[in-house]
C-alpha cells in the first residue's frame, strides 16, 4: 500500500468535475500524447463500469482494464480497479486506487490517494516502479490543474457567469445568492408598485 498527497488552489468540487467526471475526455484532450483511446466496455462511469485505456503506439504499455468500484459525488471519492493490461503482466492480479478530495483552508483542495498492488505469489514490487507510476500520475494530475487554471470557468457550476479568478466555486455560491435575491428583491418592488 502507497500513499499520495496532492495540494491543489482548485476546488475540490471543480477538481473532481474535471479529474474524475470528466476525466476521460479532458485527459485525453490535454496529453493525448500518451492515449489512444478511452472508451467503456460496460456501463458509463457508475459503479461496476468497465473501460479499457488504449495507449500511444511507443508507450511502455499496450492497454489497461480499469473496473469502477466506487463513485461518490457527494464527498469526492472515486475507486477503481486495474483489473486486465500489460501493465499487470503476470506478477500482479490487481490494483486498486482510492482518490478522495477534501477542501483546503485555503479554497482549494487536498487530493489524497491510496494505492494497493495485488501481487501473486512472492513477487515483490520495486520501488522505482511505484514512484515512477505515481510520478506519471501526478504529471496528470498537475496538467489537469494547469488546464483549469488557464481556463477558470471550465467545470463552473455556473459557466455563463463570467469570473476573472481561477476558484470559481466560492464566487458561484454569492452568485447564486445574489442572483436568487436580485430575483426576489425584483419581485418585492414590482409587488410594491401594483399595489
Amino acid at each position: 500500500t502507497y500513499e499520495s498527497v496532492v495540494i491543489t488552489a482548485i476546488p475540490p468540487e471543480k477538481m473532481f468535475k474535471a479529474c474524475i467526471l470528466n476525466g476521460d475526455t479532458l485527459i485525453h484532450k490535454i496529453v493525448s500524447q500518451a492515449f489512444k483511446s478511452v472508451e467503456y466496455i460496460e456501463g458509463n462511469g457508475e459503479a461496476g463500469s468497465i473501460k479499457k485505456v488504449t495507449f500511444r503506439e511507443g508507450s511502455q504499455f499496450k492497454y489497461m482494464k480499469q473496473k469502477v468500484e466506487a463513485i461518490d459525488k457527494e464527498n469526492f471519492v472515486y475507486i477503481y480497479n486495474v483489473v486486465e493490461g500489460d501493465a499487470l503482466k503476470t506478477k500482479l492480479e490487481k490494483i486498486t486506487y482510492e482518490t478522495k478530495l477534501e477542501a483546503s483552508p485555503d479554497w482549494g483542495s487536498v487530493c489524497r490517494t491510496t494505492s494497493k498492488y495485488y501481487t501473486i505469489g512472492d513477487f515483490e514490487l520495486k520501488e522505482d516502479g511505484v514512484k515512477a507510476g505515481k510520478d506519471k500520475a501526478l504529471g496528470i494530475f498537475k496538467a489537469i490543474e494547469a488546464y483549469i487554471l488557464e481556463n477558470p470557468n471550465a467545470y463552473c457550476k455556473y459557466p455563463n457567469i463570467e469570473i476573472a479568478s481561477t476558484a470559481c466555486n466560492e464566487y458561484q455560491t454569492i452568485a447564486f445568492f445574489l442572483l436568487v435575491f436580485g430575483v426576489a428583491a425584483y419581485d418585492l418592488q414590482t409587488a410594491n408598485k401594483s399595489s
